[in-house]
């Protein structure tokens, strides 16, 4: 049943393209061309539409068809997965700015990767700066690789004591400085744990061994042992266990 079903949608485009090739073929694919199918071939699903008898402006200008047909539907999705399959990266910027307009801006940022508008991503990166979304912010800079901007981030996330942010983005730009930087200034705070990840991160064995020694001092013994097998540290270890663990 579903193959003959397959099988008659097709013949229904092909009649309808071979009785209007010549207009296709002056003017170009567009929606009035597809409009009788259209209704069918949205019930159908993007996903289960065969597209290869098509040539490549057919195929492009069907696909158009849906995804605009999609749009006015609210059916977003599968607006932006025809437009992806048609390579327009026009609609999916639009798509973006109008998640933009209404303040949804992690789908922007998905409908401007979609796009591969760095611009945009550039634009909307700043401007969850300035407006306080972080995450956001960070989502928008690391699409494009935008390292100085992050840099301002992780600096931002740290004055405003938000650590774990910080944490993201120095590791996502892999800069052991900060993040040694930024173990300090958890470590000053009593977040010890973060301070933790965060020297782990920089690969910095002799301040997780610092801290492992900070935490022994404070009877943190757990927080040491941890410290301290992440520094690599056997001989404080070595210490724990037999000094601590069997007197727990």
């Amino acid at each position: 049943m579903a193959v003959e079903s397959e099988r008659i949608i097709q013949k229904m485009v092909f009649d309808i393209v071979e009785n209007n090739r010549d207009i296709i073929e002056v003017k170009g694919p567009s929606i009035d061309n597809f409009k009788k199918i259209v209704p069918t071939l949205i019930d159908k699903g993007i996903d289960n539409i065969n597209f290869s008898m098509f040539s490549e402006d057919m195929r492009k200008g069907l696909l158009n068809a849906l995804g605009d047909e999609y749009l006015k539907k609210g059916r977003i999705n599968e607006a932006i997965k025809a437009y992806i399959l048609a390579g327009n990266r026009k609609k999916l910027t639009t798509i973006g700015e109008d998640y933009e307009s209404v303040g949804l801006f992690s789908s922007a940022i998905d409908a401007y990767r979609l796009a591969d508008n760095k611009e945009k991503l550039m634009h909307i990166g700043d401007k969850c700066l300035e407006e306080g979304h972080i995450i956001d912010a960070i989502k928008a800079f690391k699409s494009i690789s935008a390292t100085e901007k992050l840099v301002r981030v992780g600096d931002e996330c740290m004055q405003k004591e938000k650590w774990e942010y910080a944490i993201e983005v120095f590791s996502a730009i892999d800069n052991k400085q900060k993040l040694a930087e930024l173990g300090d200034k958890c470590l000053a705070e009593r977040q010890i744990a973060l301070a933790a990840k965060a020297y782990e991160l920089a690969n910095d064995k002799a301040r997780l061994s610092a801290l492992g020694d900070t935490c022994l001092r404070e009877g943190l013994v757990t927080a040491a042992w941890k410290a301290y097998t992440l520094a690599g540290n056997d001989m404080m270890q070595e210490f724990i266990k037999e000094n601590f663990v069997n007197k727990q």
